[in-house]
């Protein structure tokens, strides 16, 4: 999330480091008494990973082949919705995919709907671009190059697609493109661009938060083949390793699994945010693997779960906010809710926390 304001214009030389989640080393600096082993909440990363196959010895051994890339390109086209593989780039992660980007063309203007992930815009600065925030689409279609993340990470806020593709071919008529990062897509009925893409248009999508597989570093552009082709020679050769193209290739065929992760991982959101309703907690948005709540002092609220070995995410430049990924398991759930419960307005009910006391 930026810690700058909409209408605000970055400078094009550096861009302040941003904090991430997952940083639990920051949190045994801050809560050096706290209980191991720590509960992450603090990224949108699903606990419950896909059960991937162990990959055949050889993969780890030669080189990756352009026939293990093609049939990923190909899974990962039937399971984004598009037409043409070609149009699909593997890459060792989005964030390299972000770091990429802007250097595909001359300095020029963009801007960035947030408040949002603050690594688009630092990476857009990095390449010497003039970069604003700003709070809708309306604001960005002035701007050469429009970053937008669908759903929003930290409020899980979604544009209409064919607003997006409206201000796709507004860009591209200029000679400019529209990022839509879609990290967050896969579990959420939010429609994806994948099946529509258009001149000017650049997609996004994670495969590691989804998946739960983070560490794999795997992710995908999608564009139009004359796009894809200039992303995938930015990155070079063999730049997904072979056990990523495996696994990823038979986890994203694997459609029965993601159908029954997006029905779980939503009763899981939903759980969360009646835990957080009875801490007195107000639901400001999000997605199945994270939620955005305003607390009443929320600092001294992340101090008590640090203090019991809980990570969740805050914001510098809204105190007011915590962001909070999913437990993993009963023993997690259990620990957050006892954390949670002295904060309620009211007593627990009956219902799906009853065994944690």
């Amino acid at each position: 999330m930026s810690e700058r304001k909409p209408g605000h214009l970055f400078g094009t030389s550096e861009a302040a480091p941003v904090a991430h989640g997952g940083d639990l080393e920051a949190a045994r600096a801050l809560f050096p008494g706290a209980p191991e082993p720590w509960i992450d909440l603090s990224t949108g990363i699903n606990p419950v990973p896909y059960p991937w196959p162990a990959p055949d010895a050889s993969l780890w051994q030669r080189l990756p082949s352009a026939a293990d890339e093609r049939a990923l390109r190909a899974a990962a086209a039937a399971a984004y919705g598009v037409a043409d593989p070609a149009c699909v780039v593997p890459a060792p992660g989005t964030q390299i995919l972000i770091e990429t980007l802007p250097r595909l063309l001359a300095p020029t203007s963009v801007a960035v709907v947030g408040p949002t992930y603050a690594e688009h815009a630092a990476a857009w600065i990095r390449g010497g671009h003039a970069v604003r925030a700003v709070a809708g689409l309306a604001e960005a279609a002035g701007a050469m190059v429009a970053v937008v993340v669908n759903p929003n990470n930290p409020d899980g806020s979604v544009h209409a697609t064919g607003d997006l593709l409206a201000l796709a071919r507004d860009l591209a008529g200029r000679g400019g493109f529209l990022v839509v990062d879609e990290a967050f897509c896969d579990l959420e009925p939010a429609e994806s661009l994948g099946a529509h893409l258009v001149p000017g248009l650049v997609v996004l999508r994670s495969f590691g938060k989804t998946y739960g597989l983070a560490g794999l570093r795997l992710g995908f552009a999608l564009a139009l083949p004359e796009a894809a082709r200039a992303i995938a020679a930015a990155l070079g050769p063999w730049a997904v390793s072979g056990p990523a193209l495996a696994i990823g290739r038979a986890a994203l065929a694997d459609r029965d699994w993601l159908s029954r992760t997006a029905a779980e991982r939503a009763a899981d959101a939903g759980r969360l945010d009646r835990m957080l309703g009875r801490a007195g907690c107000t639901l400001v948005g999000g997605t199945s693997l994270f939620r955005l709540a305003r607390c009443p002092d929320a600092p001294a609220l992340f101090r008590r779960l640090g203090e019991a070995g809980i990570f969740v995410r805050r914001f510098a430049e809204r105190p007011d906010l915590l962001r909070f990924g999913l437990p993993a398991g009963k023993d997690q759930w259990c620990r957050l809710s006892r954390i949670l419960k002295p904060a309620a307005s009211a007593p627990l009910g009956q219902g799906e926390d009853e065994g944690c006391a």
